[in-house]
Parts: structure tokens; sequence; C-alpha cells
């Protein structure tokens, strides 16, 4: 594991739109864009093998190169090549960061100077949730699926330990990106539950503005 001392001070950023990483967690990717392929490359190339998930921000003045400050980075734990030179890989989730500079340089992908400082926690061991209604939250979960005709591998997701649950549903629900930068952004495991649930229950009344917890 990439330890906190060994984290760099710059990583290569991948602005993908609803892609969200999280720490202790797999994110699979497609990549075919040759700059992104570059940046592959390159990132195999230095010790901590990281790639930066960060979420396009959507702003006002249009600035569609515009992004938020915190994203997460991920270690390139698997790859593999197609036969037309495509890269399936899968990022696991190492730590959060802030956005700082943008380094100006030869490279067609982007990279920034990044401060890891505030999610030290990022590196510890799995969180726990001491106030989950792990029963409650399953029940919404299945109603959730059933209004999106959506199926779900059920034994799977009842042994999942609770951390691997809610952090693999807030990667994987059709959220919006800014509700998945939510997610990325709560400080704790809780507060990413309750986020979590928010965001269900107010899909589930058809996106209508009311007090969402009863």
């Amino acid at each position: 594991m990439t330890r906190m001392t060994e984290l760099p001070g710059a990583v290569p950023v991948f602005p993908l739109p609803g892609a969200l990483l999280l720490p202790r967690a797999r994110l699979p990717l497609h990549l075919f864009e040759p700059r992104y392929l570059q940046m592959l490359e390159d990132a195999l190339k230095t010790p901590s093998r990281l790639i930066g998930m960060v979420q396009p921000n959507a702003r006002p003045n249009g600035d569609k190169d515009a992004l938020h400050r915190i994203g997460c980075a991920g270690r390139v734990t698997q790859f593999s090549e197609t036969e037309d030179g495509r890269y399936m890989i899968t990022l696991s989730g190492i730590s959060r960061f802030r956005l700082g500079d943008e380094i100006e340089g030869f490279t067609p992908y982007r990279r920034f100077e990044v401060n890891w400082d505030g999610f030290g926690r990022d590196q510890g061991g799995p969180e726990h949730d001491g106030g989950f209604d792990r029963e409650g939250f399953l029940d919404l979960l299945d109603r959730y699926f059933a209004a999106r005709d959506l199926s779900a591998d059920w034994a799977t997701l009842k042994d999942a330990d609770n951390e691997l649950l809610i952090n693999s549903l807030s990667m994987l629900l059709d959220f919006e990106p800014e509700e998945k930068q939510a997610l990325l952004e709560a400080p704790s495991l809780s507060t990413r539950r309750e986020t979590l649930v928010t965001l269900i229950e107010y899909a589930l009344r058809g996106g209508q503005s009311e007090d969402i917890l009863q």
C-alpha cells in the first residue's frame, strides 16, 4: 500500500463526469483516447502508479476546463490491452486530495500539484458506521431498484461489509456528477451514508423537494 509519506506532490488527472473513486474501492476504466493512453504509460513508469480522478465543474461562466477541487487518487492495480490498442484498467482508491496549481508542460493530459493534508484517514483501515440501520437501508435500496427496474446481486450486497456496501453503491448508482461530488467530499462513512440515503429518497419521490428523512 502507498503510504502518505510516499504520495507524490503532483498527479496526472483524468476528468470524467460521473466516475467516482473512493478510498479502498476499485474503479474499472476503459481508456482509448491517445492522451489517456499516454497518461497510463507515464503513470506505470512511476513508483506510485497513481492517476487522479476529478469531476469536471460545470460553472455558470461555461469554462469547460474547470474542475472540482477535491478528487481521489487511485493506483493502477490491473491493466490489459485489447487487440485494437485500447486498455482496460482498474484503479484502487488510495486517498483523496485537493487540487493545487495546474502544471504546464508537454504532456497531452492534465497534471496538477496536489495536497493530501486532511485526508490521512483515507490511508487507514476500513471505516465503521455505528449508526447504520442495515436492514432499513437494504429495504430502501430494494424500493429504489424496483422503481428503476434494476436487478441486483442481493446475496453479495447482504454479505458486503458496511464500508464496501456504502462506497460501492455511491460509485455505481446513477447520480448526477454534482451528487457524486457530494458523496466524495463526505468527511466520514456515516455522513456518506446519510448523503446516499438522502439521494435515494429524493430519487424515489421523483426529485420533489421536501424533507428527505421522515
